[in-house]
């Protein structure tokens, strides 16, 4: 630990925001699991002319240095309409990478909280880069798998730093797993799917990437509704909802993509991806020169899903919906080769959803946590 003066500077400038960007690779660089994402798309991500985030609320990014060496990133976020939703008067921290020192954690931290403090905020929540919509929560269990699209990593000594400057759990988030050797797919529970099928009300289908335009104004009708009573919920704009389809629909396969619908209406969605992250780990952040051939040739050798959402209209529910979801996926899942899959993230106190979980084997092998601190 040293005891030499570290600064925080405002990160404004493009390239202080690259530096913010490429940051994590300092952290990382000894460390297997660690998927870096693509440099060219973390820019954007931190573009306040390219992000819809910033249309509503805002976002302040900050680097400490020490002897002009960058040592660690944060940002602190308000995000409006998790506050009007909410009724709440809260702010949030995210971005936050440090080396192993605590004095530089607790100087992240300390901005943070006094940025909050400006704004007359009650308390700060993180990590959560910008919202529970994107990538949030910090690994508290299960370092030793290699993270899954759009599920965070980081070092276990963030845990300590967090709470030894007293931030306590406000809510954990559970990835389970599940493999096709384990699953327990009985054939009662495909009787009970197909006869559903047969003789409910409900239609199900797979996505259509050729009308996806159409197909995402579908997603829209369903998904406010179908997750607005989830703990730390901040509904999508339609912009945000465009933005995060822009990425997704490159990758998605439109075998484990469903809506369940009624006389033509969306009420209920089901959306897994292949898990890009076991192609981006082989090309270190970089599409160009040679980061796209590789790219795409890890991508055809690509075995494991996650999970990402699924959700049906509140008046829809109990019907045996997400079950048909369940084991479309697992079935068509194992058709296209995929032997591996991760049902992330899911609340702790979803009990629903965990009991269903539980009940065709998946297993909690990973814990991501929101911490909370009163100003």
């Amino acid at each position: 630990m040293s005891n030499d003066y570290i600064e925080i500077f405002h990160a404004t400038s493009k390239q202080d925001l690259k530096k913010l960007v490429k940051f994590p690779w300092k952290i990382y660089q000894h460390d297997p699991c660690w998927v870096p994402p693509l440099i060219r798309q973390q820019l954007d991500n931190v573009n306040k002319n390219k992000h819809p985030f910033f249309e509503h609320s805002e976002v302040d990014f900050f680097l400490a240095t020490r002897n002009n060496k960058l040592v660690g990133t944060v940002a602190a976020i308000l995000n409006n309409r998790h506050n009007q939703f909410h009724q709440e008067n809260v702010g949030f921290f995210g971005f936050f990478e440090t080396i192993n020192d605590y004095q530089v954690a607790e100087k992240l931290l300390d901005t943070a909280m006094e940025w909050g403090k400006q704004k007359n905020l009650h308390a700060i929540r993180g990590p959560e880069n910008y919202s529970q919509n994107e990538i949030c929560g910090l690994l508290v269990d299960g370092f030793n798998y290699p993270p899954v699209i759009l599920m965070g990593h980081n070092p276990p000594y963030y845990q300590t730093f967090i709470e030894q400057y007293g931030f306590v759990k406000a809510m954990d988030l559970w990835a389970y797993y599940l493999d096709a050797e384990t699953m327990k797919m009985s054939d009662r529970v495909i009787k009970v799917v197909n006869r559903i099928k047969q003789r409910s009300q409900f239609t199900f289908r797979k996505i259509n990437k050729k009308d996806i335009k159409n197909e995402i104004e579908r997603v829209k009708q369903i998904y406010n509704k179908a997750w607005e009573m989830n703990w730390g919920f901040v509904p999508l704009t339609d912009h945000e909802i465009d933005h995060i389809a822009k990425e997704l629909v490159q990758i998605i396969d439109e075998d484990v993509v469903y809506f369940a619908e009624l006389n033509g209406k969306p009420v209920g969605f089901s959306l897994s991806c292949p898990d890009i992250n076991q192609a981006l780990i082989k090309i270190n952040g970089r599409l160009f020169p040679f980061g796209l051939f590789k790219l795409l040739y890890h991508i055809r050798k690509i075995n494991r899903l996650r999970v990402i959402i699924m959700g049906v209209l509140p008046e829809y529910r109990n019907h045996g919906i997400d079950l048909v979801f369940y084991v479309d996926t697992y079935q068509n899942g194992i058709k296209k080769g995929y032997n591996w899959g991760e049902f992330s993230w899911i609340l702790e106190n979803n009990d629903a959803m965990n009991t269903a979980l539980q009940n065709i084997g998946a297993k909690i092998y990973k814990t991501y946590r929101i911490y909370e601190k009163q100003i």
